[in-house]
């Protein structure tokens, strides 16, 4: 079932017709590595693996039917891998974004839930905090024990928050990204507006045709504010570029900027950004 009208543009074409993998009873061989495959850039976040890396005690125990799809995946979050990639270095509301992007393939719904792990983690340990996903009944019910997780929070389903659909948008950056290589880099996406009880705007990814958006680079040095005369000439004002293609970078690889211009260089400004492909996502006074 399509996912939205507006799902090339939205950069979430590769989920719209997708069918959720299954390891079915006597799989061939080629479709067990497809499995696994898919279970490594799911739980891994498309993030990059290298042969060294792999769990090849436990795939072989996939491929010989010893464990299920579920155990791998488990398998997989509670790895040394997982732990370095996700665990170490990152907040632990960080953490469990995406835990629950990896695990259940949606967003947070609200604090409570962040609260919730937050308490387990701290108090039972983080294998206790994966067992609680994978062990949960909205893992059974959505994947049981041979479906592959995947972005379920992009479609329309019983028992998911409308908010859920728009907060993944702030997680998943498109198909050429992955979680450890995102703009905004290690903070918590949505610990604000889980605070705040509000929803997400809907941000595409980068992988999206077109509908570029804003986002704030985590190492952005921008000022906010500028002294500025009363007069129009001497003002200075703050734009917000997005989709910006710089010199050397490949097309998939676009950035986001922020610039002080004076107001007699706007124009110029304008017509650059422009030529460049990048979109103004707002201009503001500085």
């Amino acid at each position: 079932m399509a996912i939205t009208a507006a799902a090339s543009r939205l950069g979430v074409s590769a989920f719209n017709e997708s069918q959720p993998l299954e390891l079915r009873f006597n799989s061939s061989q080629d479709n067990i590595q497809a499995v696994i495959r898919a279970v490594y850039r799911q739980v891994l976040g498309n993030d990059y693996i290298m042969a060294s890396e792999r769990l090849t005690a436990t795939e072989s125990l996939l491929c010989n039917g010893s464990i299920t799809v579920r155990d791998f995946v488990r398998a997989v979050a509670k790895s040394e891998l997982y732990k370095t990639k996700f665990l170490y270095n990152n907040f632990q509301t960080r953490v469990i974004e995406l835990n629950l992007k990896h695990l259940l393939g949606r967003a947070p719904y609200d604090e409570s839930e962040v609260i919730y792990h937050l308490d387990l983690y701290q108090n039972q340990g983080f294998e206790a905090d994966i067992d609680d996903y994978i062990d949960s009944a909205e893992y059974e019910e959505n994947f049981g024990e041979n479906i592959v997780p995947y972005y379920r929070g992009f479609n329309t389903q019983t028992q998911q928050k409308t908010v859920g659909f728009t907060r993944m948008f702030q997680l998943y950056r498109g198909y050429a990204n992955s979680d450890r290589a995102q703009i905004a880099g290690k903070p918590s996406r949505l610990a604000k507006e889980l605070a705040q009880n509000n929803a997400s705007a809907v941000v595409a990814p980068s992988g999206g045709v077109s509908g570029w958006a804003y986002q704030d680079s985590n190492r952005g040095v921008t000022p906010e504010r500028a002294f500025r005369s009363s007069n129009q000439e001497g003002r200075i004002y703050r734009v917000e570029i997005a989709g910006m293609s710089l010199a050397g970078y490949p097309k998939v690889r676009r950035a986001s900027r922020a610039l002080l211009v004076p107001y007699e260089q706007l124009s110029l400004t304008l017509q650059r950004i422009n030529k460049m492909g990048g979109k103004v996502a707002s201009i503001t006074l500085a």
